[in-house]
């Protein structure tokens, strides 16, 4: 039997037979692998051995995440099952998150949460290759709610430019919760950038926090010290774009591009720039970094908050999948 970690209430007792056996209301588009998917102190290596995880609870400092591990929560409705086995992290859930979520739907936000019959495949022994390529889904919680920081919507003109909005914008209403979350119209619940419920749910002493796990294999933490810092700063140079019309949520409306500031609502406002600064923790293009001796990811409270792209070896799947855009990278 795998540990059974009980999320703040008594829960009831979930063997692994019962924990995969979840109701489906829908599903989502295919994980990385094909499947259907909808510091101070970390550990020095990313590979996982093929054991079952300690028996944990919550609070305990020496809760294990890395290892086979199945959460339920009776309050909330979440079931989850990770199986680490022959190097493979498999992860089953209902995608339904171990905390409070905002009002759904909402005037931004026209979709109703529900519950799903989500899987990934994610390697237990990642390999680090150096070669960004972008990631729509680049990882899930370690509650089984997944992450994807980018959106659907675009505004596109007619004189070719295409600027796909930012969740975490004040310009347009795409009806997230206080987690930096909303739902997608098959009714799954994801995060477009850090939950500070996620992060207290499973936040120990230390500065890192295990908050899940990349398609790729490695892992993803959040510093509550913000000792890790994005390498990402915002153009100079004004938008260029006439006849532009906002999709989806933008309701199909006239958006005036043209001669307008970078401020942060389009993806391309964003610029990488290469290299570390002073003593500060830069890092990398996919919001990486090695962390005592292991590659790692960084979920920040800026942009890009959570990984567009990973750095190891993982099938990219789709929209916005394959290699970073050749304008992001500035000196």
């Amino acid at each position: 039997m795998k540990a059974t970690i009980a999320r703040r209430h008594p829960v009831l007792a979930l063997s692994i037979v019962a924990a995969l056996a979840f109701a489906a209301c829908g599903s989502g588009e295919p994980a990385a692998n094909g499947t259907t998917e909808n510091n101070t102190t970390a550990p020095a290596k990313a590979e996982v051995a093929d054991t079952e995880a300690p028996a944990a609870t919550t609070g305990d400092p020496d809760a294990d995440y890395t290892g086979s591990y199945a959460l339920a929560d009776e309050e909330f409705g979440t079931m989850t099952t990770v199986t680490v086995a022959d190097g493979v992290r498999t992860i089953v859930s209902n995608a339904l998150p171990d905390h409070e979520v905002g009002e759904f739907p909402n005037p931004g936000n026209p979709n109703t949460i529900s519950a799903q019959n989500v899987s990934y495949e994610y390697p237990a022994d990642p390999v680090y290759v150096g070669r960004a390529t972008n990631a729509m889904t680049p990882g899930v919680a370690v509650n089984g709610v997944k992450f994807e920081p980018a959106t659907a919507e675009t505004v596109t003109c007619e004189s070719g430019e295409t600027f796909r909005v930012e969740a975490l914008q004040d310009i347009y209403d795409l009806g997230l919760d206080f987690n930096n979350a909303h739902v997608q119209p098959t009714g799954e619940y994801h995060y477009h950038g850090i939950s500070e419920m996620l992060v207290n749910a499973y936040s120990a002493d230390d500065d890192l926090v295990h908050a899940g796990f990349a398609a790729d294999g490695f892992l993803m933490y959040y510093s509550k010290s913000g000792a890790y810092s994005p390498s990402y700063s915002l153009s100079a140079d004004a938008r260029s774009g006439t006849d532009c019309v906002g999709s989806m949520a933008l309701g199909g409306e006239a958006v005036d591009v043209e001669g307008t500031t970078a401020d942060g609502t389009y993806a391309s406002d964003w610029l990488y720039r290469d290299g570390n600064d002073g003593d500060n923790l830069y890092l990398d293009e996919c919001n990486g970094t090695e962390i005592d001796g292991t590659y790692a990811y960084v979920i920040t409270d800026e942009y890009p908050y959570i990984s567009r792209c990973l750095n190891g070896e993982f099938t990219a799947t789709g929209p916005g999948a394959g290699p970073p855009r050749a304008s992001s990278t500035r000196p």
